[in-house]
C-alpha cells in the first residue's frame, strides 16, 4: 500500500496554491496518497472541480498559524490549525509522515506536541541537506534552527541520530562527523564548542573541528552545531550563492552581444550546474528526534519544492528512518525528560 503523507495546505508563503498543486503533483510522482489538511474554502478552489481526486483527502482544519506567530503558543492555543492536525495525523496513524512549509517552529512544535520525543533525545534538530559543489553527493547540516541554544550533551544526540539519517539518505555506511567553529584547530569555538568537542571524542566517524567554508565542500559528512549558528550559516550560503548567481548572469547578459550564441549555452549550462543548490530541488530536512516523520520545506516553497519534500518523507518511510533513529541513540536517555 502507497504510504500517505499529511499535507499543511497552509503553511508557506504561496499557501494554498503551490502547496496543493505539489500535492496533486506528488501523487503519481511520488506514488504516495495525500492527505490535505486545511480550510476547506481555502483548499477547494485549488482542487480540479473544487473536490479532492482520486487518492487525495482533504481534511478541514478551521485555523492557520502564521509565519509570525509565536510557535509553541500558537500550537497549544490553535488546536484545530492545519499543521497541528497534520501532526495528530502522524501520531493517530492516519498518515505515515506530515510535511510542512509554514512557521518552522510551529512545524517542530506541533510534531513534538503530538508525536513525542525518541527516547533518549532531549530536542529534535533539523536535518537540512546540503549538496556539494561539483559533485553528487549532499551533506547534512544539523541543527538547521530548531534548538538554538542546545546544551553540548545534545550536539552529540544529534550527531548520532544525523549518522543514522545519513546512511539512509546518503548511502555513507560510515558517514564522517566535523562540529562546525571558527577554527578547525582543537580548542577553538566558544564555551559550547569547547565543551562538547571533548564530548565528540566518543563519537565514532568524528573528524574534528570544521569551519563555515568547508560547507558545501567534501569535508564531513555531517557538519553539527546549534540551531541558530546552523540557520545563520544556511541563509548566508543561500545570500552568497544567490548573489554569485546575479553577478554571473549579469556579466552574461551585458556581454552577450560579443559572444553571440555562446552566452546562451553559458546560461543554460550554468542553470544546468546550480540547479542541486536551488531549495526547490534538495527536498525538504528531516526534523530528527520525534516519534514520527516530519519533513520541514522551506517557506518560499513551489510545487516542485512538495513534491521533493513528499519524496523525502515516503523514503524515510520506506526505510523505517525512525526506528533506525531510536536504535541510534538507545541507551542514552539519561535526562531526556528535560524539555528546557
Amino acid at each position: 500500500m502507497p504510504p500517505v503523507i499529511a499535507i499543511d495546505a497552509m503553511g508557506g508563503d504561496r499557501a494554498p496554491a503551490e502547496i496543493v498543486a505539489g500535492a496533486l503533483q506528488a501523487v503519481a510522482a511520488c506514488d504516495v496518497d495525500i492527505l490535505l489538511v486545511g480550510p476547506g474554502d481555502a483548499v477547494r478552489p485549488h482542487l480540479p472541480g473544487g473536490r479532492a481526486p482520486a487518492r487525495v483527502e482533504l481534511q478541514e482544519a478551521a485555523e492557520v498559524i502564521a509565519m509570525d506567530e509565536d510557535p509553541a503558543a500558537a500550537v497549544r492555543s490553535k488546536k484545530d490549525s492545519s499543521i497541528v492536525r497534520a501532526a495528530e495525523a502522524v501520531r493517530d496513524g492516519r498518515a505515515a509522515a506530515m510535511v510542512g512549509a509554514g512557521n518552522t517552529g510551529a512545524t517542530m512544535a506541533a510534531a513534538l506536541l503530538r508525536c513525542g520525543r525518541i527516547k533518549g533525545v532531549h530536542r529534535p534538530a533539523i536535518a537540512l541537506p546540503i549538496p556539494i559543489f561539483g559533485e553528487e553527493r549532499i551533506q547534512l547540516l544539523v541543527d538547521g534552527g530548531a534548538t538554538v541554544d542546545p546544551d553540548p550533551e545534545w550536539l552529540v544526540e544529534w550527531a548520532e541520530l544525523a549518522r543514522a539519517y545519513a546512511r539512509v539518505r546518503l548511502g555513507v555506511t560510515e558517514p564522517t562527523v566535523g562540529l562546525l567553529s571558527n577554527g578547525e584547530e582543537p580548542g577553538k569555538g566558544d564555551s559550547l564548542r569547547k565543551r562538547a568537542a571533548v564530548l565528540f571524542a566518543d563519537v565514532k566517524g568524528f573528524v574534528g573541528n570544521v569551519e563555515g567554508r568547508d560547507i558545501v565542500r567534501r569535508s564531513a559528512d555531517v557538519i553539527v552545531t546549534d540551531g541558530f549558528t546552523g540557520n545563520v550559516a544556511l541563509k548566508t550560503l543561500e545570500g552568497a550563492v544567490t548573489g554569485l548567481a546575479g553577478l554571473v548572469f549579469g556579466v552574461v547578459d551585458e556581454e552577450g552581444a560579443l559572444w553571440a550564441g555562446a552566452a546562451d549555452a553559458l546560461k543554460l549550462r550554468l542553470l544546468e550546474a546550480a540547479a542541486p543548490l536551488l531549495p526547490d530541488n534538495t527536498g525538504g530536512a528531516m526534523l530528527l528526534g520525534v516519534e514520527g516523520v516530519c519533513v520541514i520545506s522551506h517557506g518560499a516553497s513551489t510545487a516542485t519544492a512538495i513534491v521533493n519534500a513528499v519524496r523525502v518523507a515516503r523514503d524515510c518511510v520506506r526505510a523505517d528512518v525512525v526506528s533506525k533513529l531510536r536504535e541510534s541513540v538507545a541507551g542514552n536517555d539519561a535526562g531526556a525528560g528535560d524539555a528546557r
